[in-house]
């Protein structure tokens, strides 16, 4: 990192140790699009307005004490109050004038990342907060991201909305449940070239098996277009299970697929933004990625392993986000964060659980977990109805919203 304290800084200026100044989420791209772009893994370029530019704004308009003041003797518990003050933290950061030397450095920055890939570029605007993606926290998904923006006031525009989203409700709480200051906690926002994912495919992989713990093999999830859809729980990926030590011994790893449902997918809107698009029926029975592109990501999503858990100096797998280009044909890596659930486990044992009773199946779905829960049925249709919902009731909803991770935590 070059300058002490900067308010923007490019992708090439920042490393994993920068977390305080540009997050999680924004040290792990700078790291890769450094260190592993050279070995020959692809990630799109880009940069991030720093923590520092955050903290400016706030000192200079006077928000940083209003927020303390607003969220004095909240209790997180009470939904209604949460987010009451939620929304008016955001309101107020809406509104507070950014200072001319930001807006200025974010243009001046996006001008130049226009230079290089295109006028006028698409980019995802991405929140990164300070916390974020650290061992033992898992802030990811909390904040807003903001998809096919073009124009540079309009990135100006999506960098204050990110920053405003530090204080959406589930970050708020998440942070007082995990006894993180809400003070101390401060956002960057990272802006990089979006990749045309929306015209091919994208997804996600774990370097470990998140349901059993397993770290000898790497499952790969794809679906068609922006990879969003994978995060909001909309549709079912096709699954790719990779056996490392096969793919460090130069055989085919892959030990078994499986093709989901992919009804939908996420796609550029004519006029900015992202729209629902159905898939065709002939895309639908058919693998997003081929069996050659999931090994080559297979053997990126290693070298990523292998790098951070040197960084760290013991294993660390990986959760990683990659993305196709469909006018290239390119695979690339656009995220990579450290895995917290299953990598926190007992090692040493493997518990699975069994329901003995037998009927008829009313219901079936994707579960989020591995355990067996018993109770009166609540259908939560939205993050809306989450008030209604009572501890020891089971809980019905159409995807797996993160709004209403909050509320399974709870009950």
């Amino acid at each position: 990192m070059k300058n002490e304290k900067p308010f923007v800084l490019d992708f090439n200026e920042i490393g994993i140790k920068d977390v305080p100044v540009v997050g999680g989420k924004n040290a792990a791209l700078g790291e890769m699009y450094s260190r592993l772009v050279p070995e020959g893994i692809n990630v799109p370029g880009g940069f991030a307005v720093t923590a520092e530019a955050y903290r400016h704004i706030l000192k200079t308009t006077g928000l940083d004490k209003n927020i303390k003041g607003i969220l004095k003797g909240l209790d997180t518990r009470k939904i209604g109050e949460l987010k009451k003050r939620g929304k008016e933290i955001r309101r107020l950061i809406m509104r507070a004038k950014m200072p001319r030397e930001i807006r200025e450095e974010i243009k001046s920055s996006y001008k130049n990342l226009s230079e290089k890939y295109g006028k006028n570029i698409s980019v995802a605007v991405r929140s990164s907060a300070t916390a974020e993606d650290l061992p033992g926290a898992s802030f990811a998904g909390q904040q807003e991201t903001y998809l096919n923006v073009s124009g540079a006031s309009y990135v100006v525009e999506a960098v204050r909305r990110c920053m405003a989203s530090l204080f959406t409700d589930r970050a708020i709480s998440y942070r007082v449940h995990k006894g993180f200051s809400n003070s101390d906690v401060a956002i960057s926002v990272g802006v990089q070239k979006m990749v045309r994912s929306d015209i091919a495919s994208s997804g996600v992989a774990f370097t470990i098996d998140t349901e059993s713990g397993f770290e000898k093999v790497i499952v790969i999830n794809s679906i068609y277009g922006l990879g969003e859809m994978i995060v909001q729980g909309e549709v079912i990926p096709d699954e790719f299970v990779l056996f490392k030590p096969s793919l460090e011994g130069g055989f085919n790893p892959v030990i078994s697929k499986k093709l989901g449902r992919k009804d939908i997918k996420l796609v550029y809107s004519t006029f900015g933004g992202t729209k629902r698009i159905k898939v065709g029926e002939s895309a639908r029975d058919k693998f997003s990625i081929t069996d050659e592109e999931a090994v080559k990501l297979g053997e990126w999503c290693m070298k990523i392993e292998r790098h951070f858990s040197k960084e760290r100096g013991c294993f660390q797998p990986m959760d990683i986000e990659w993305a196709k280009d469909g006018t290239t044909g390119e695979l690339f890596i656009v995220q990579a964060r450290p895995e917290t659930v299953a990598a926190a486990r007992d090692k040493n044992t493997y518990t699975e659980y069994e329901i003995k009773e037998k009927g008829k199946m009313i219901l079936a779905g994707i579960s989020v977990g591995s355990k067996i829960g018993v109770g009166k049925v609540r259908i939560v249709k939205n993050a809306r109805g989450v008030a209604e919902f009572k501890k020891g009731e089971v809980l019905v909803a159409p995807i797996t919203d993160p709004d209403l991770r909050k509320t399974r935590q709870e009950n």
